[in-house]
């Protein structure tokens, strides 16, 4: 089982499905921190932790599923010419969920932003692990089919899962910090998720994207928000240091 720690290759594999497994790991905890931030302050961090564990194992009975999880690209029916597997299936209805949750989700925000007065939690805590369960069971499919195509030993696969858990657990909080302290990567993150949700049925319909076009389009994204968020902190600084010297 661990006869890869003699080799080099092994380790090479390893550090790769580690960085992939963060990667991907990344849109997770995003939507986790946006649903955690329905809930009561004093609960967030509970159910953040409890959210990337569930994650954690999700993607642990995959891995130990592993010959389920394989069956699952053989064609369960046809249909309009297109042959559907079990996979096909779970990505569309995977892709039509982020879509739903993340258009609900912006809905949801601008109307909070359109009231007065403080934001009441809408969620009880019950329900927002209910949809971090769904959510991880979505995102660790896709992520366990590749990892099972980038290597062969399951227990390279079971150790990165564990280590990229750990950075999760790790940067959870700060990201959802930041994330609340900055409204607009909010709105980019759920942006990103309709695209992901876009990209999940399109694969489901065997409409293959590239993902290096996907990482690109997200990392300008990304990159041009920082760019705002420094110009927008400029501003108030300069609007404050102007009131000092009014009064």
């Amino acid at each position: 089982m661990f006869e890869w720690i003699v080799l080099p290759q092994g380790w090479i594999a390893l550090v790769t499905l580690v960085a992939l497994e963060i990667v991907l790991g990344i849109d997770n905890i995003i939507f986790i921190s946006i649903l955690v931030a329905r809930l009561p302050e004093s609960e967030r961090n509970r159910a953040r932790r409890l959210g990337i564990l569930l994650a954690m194992a999700s993607r642990l009975l995959l891995l130990f599923s592993i010959v389920w999880v394989m069956s699952l690209v053989e064609p369960w029916f046809s249909l309009a010419g297109n042959d559907f597997s079990g996979r096909d299936i779970i990505l569309i209805v995977g892709g039509l969920f982020l879509l739903g949750k993340s258009t609900l989700e912006i809905h949801s925000s601008l109307e909070v932003a359109e009231r007065e007065g403080p934001v009441l939690a809408t969620s009880t805590f019950m329900a927002v692990l209910a949809q971090i369960c769904i959510l991880d069971v979505i995102f660790s499919l896709d992520s366990v089919i590749t990892a099972v195509g980038l290597v062969q030993h399951t227990s390279i696969m079971v150790i990165a899962v564990v280590l990229s858990v750990a950075v999760m657990l790790v940067a959870a909080k700060s990201i959802g910090e930041f994330i609340d302290k900055n409204p607009t990567i909010k709105m980019l993150a759920l942006s990103f998720l309709i695209l992901i949700g876009v990209t999940l049925v399109g694969e489901g319909f065997d409409m293959h994207v590239a993902k290096a076009y996907i990482y690109f389009a997200m990392a300008f994204s990304v990159g041009v928000e920082m760019l705002n968020i420094r110009i927008r902190k400029n501003q108030d600084s300069k609007k404050v240091q102007l009131d000092k010297k009014i009064q």
